[in-house]
């Protein structure tokens, strides 16, 4: 679906996000891509020659951006094109073609940008006229179409925001082409990757063997492209959080039986998918672009939560045997708890209310967890699905997150709740594999309650707090009478 990143991707989203682009591919076209062809990110990972390479079946790999020094020295060295063996452990069974281009993805030096605005000279070759300049152009064409290796070479006509007048470009190639071949020192034509790997694999050349990365990246002296390592934090985590979201997700769209036409996770795919670009999650784009990316992971977050909690009250039900033909629970999830606002847990339970919390683990194994949302009433008890009383813990919330809280949620829903809850309440969860495992919270008014106050503000930390889809953990909330 995207050129994506190598750096700060995850492996998982990487393949996630190949498999729609191909699904597409197959769908619409009949075929199946046999080329790599990663021209922009900034560095290379083996992952990506092994895993997206080997693994996948692609017959080469291509690439533009590689350190301006390994550059200089394997173009000295007719080493631009290697095997890329990207597996240590699986060996040659896990090596790809690979080539890096002599001019990153730009055309040959010699002038051959061919833009309405671009200051190369045109293939001028009316003989009647003062800059009549064929001869000259076919020269500089054969002197920048020196080999790596063999006698093949590929060209990369073009580069960023170019092709806006498309007839410019073809009708200065389709001249060059023509009258070079005229000249007969080389052979010049219109290919595609496959044809040109087809050509290299054809000479029977020995290649050097490349292993493990391509990083870091730098193209001058001092100037290494790590800044995106850690830039825009924020998206970061948004797309890392919604990649364990949709993992969740698609396991309950299965249980429950896709829809092609009611909730789906396609839209969440989609999203994520092209935040995996390079200039997306890397956080190299302009401000509204990144915007523009965190909207469409939260569109696509919202028809997936629909499909969520539809799925886990039909498990829910079928656990307790009541079958989820006509289901009436209603499960809200809680995507804003970094802000401390959960709508779903800040009900009053002193009216003879349940508050029943699922949590829904989409790992292979079991875990143990805590988990903490935010409660109006510090006078809480916790107990399992076999009513079997839970230790549980009060954390008051810091008068300091409150405000900030309120300026959030104010944004949010473009008014103040009516009542701020002040405190967290935290307790450990088990979860099993591919399951799920329901916690009820009841108010706790008669003595011995088992549930302790924290005398200190306890500030949270990642490993001490769960939020909606993060490590693949998902809390869903109903409040129900209390029987």
């Amino acid at each position: 679906m995207c050129m994506h990143d190598e750096a700060v991707t995850h492996y998982i989203d990487m393949i996630d996000q190949t498999t729609l682009g191909h699904r597409f591919i197959k769908k619409d076209f009949g075929v199946t891509p046999r080329i790599g062809w990663q021209i922009d990110p900034f560095g290379h990972s083996a992952v990506q020659a092994y895993l997206l390479g080997a693994e996948i079946g692609f017959d080469s790999l291509f690439f533009g951006r590689i350190d301006y020094q390994d550059r200089a020295k394997r173009k000295n060295e007719k080493s631009l094109e290697v095997v890329w063996q990207g597996s240590k452990s699986f060996g040659s069974s896990a090596q790809i073609f690979a080539g890096a281009f002599p001019e990153n993805y730009e055309p040959p030096p010699g002038g051959f940008y061919y833009e309405v605005n671009d200051p190369s000279p045109v293939v001028q070759d009316d003989i009647n006229l003062f800059d009549y300049n064929v001869q000259e152009r076919v020269d500089a064409f054969v002197t920048a179409a020196v080999s790596p290796r063999t006698n093949h070479i590929m060209w990369t006509m073009g580069t960023d925001f170019k092709y806006q007048y498309a007839h410019s470009w073809f009708r200065q190639m389709d001249k060059l082409i023509h009258y070079v071949n005229m000249d007969g020192r080389v052979n010049a034509l219109y290919s595609t990757p496959s044809i040109y790997t087809d050509a290299k694999h054809a000479t029977n050349e020995h290649w050097p063997v490349k292993t493990e990365d391509f990083f870091p990246y730098a193209d001058r002296a001092n100037g290494y492209w790590t800044g995106y390592y850690t830039s825009r934090p924020a998206l970061k985590r948004y797309v890392r959080m919604m990649s364990g979201y949709y993992l969740a997700a698609r396991q309950l769209e299965f249980y429950n039986g896709r829809s092609n036409t009611g909730p789906n996770t396609d839209s969440l795919a989609d999203s994520l998918a092209i935040a995996q670009h390079h200039d997306g999650v890397t956080g190299t784009e302009k401000q509204h672009v990144a915007n523009d990316y965190a909207k469409r992971l939260s569109i696509g977050y919202t028809e997936a939560e629909k499909l969520v909690a539809s799925s886990l009250a039909c498990l829910v039900e079928s656990a307790s045997h009541t079958g989820c033909q006509r289901s009436t629970t209603k499960f809200q999830q809680c995507p804003l708890l970094n802000i401390s606002y959960c709508p779903a847990s800040e009900v009053d339970l002193s009216q003879g209310r349940n508050l029943i919390v699922v949590v829904y683990n989409s790992l292979g194994w079991a875990r143990d967890d805590v988990i903490q949302f935010p409660v109006l009433d510090e006078n809480v008890t916790v107990h399992d699905s076999e009513k079997r009383e839970i230790l549980s813990q009060i954390i008051p919330i810091a008068d300091a997150f409150t405000g900030l809280r309120n300026s959030h949620v104010n944004a949010y829903l473009g008014r103040t709740p009516a009542e701020t809850p002040k405190y967290w309440l935290a307790f450990t969860v088990s979860v099993p594999p591919f399951g799920f495992s329901t916690y009820s919270i009841s108010s706790a008014k008669r003595a011995g309650a088992r549930s302790s106050k924290s005398s200190v503000y306890t500030f949270r930390s990642e490993k001490s707090t769960v939020e909606v889809g993060q490590g693949n953990l998902m809390l869903t909330f109903s409040a129900k009478k209390r029987c």
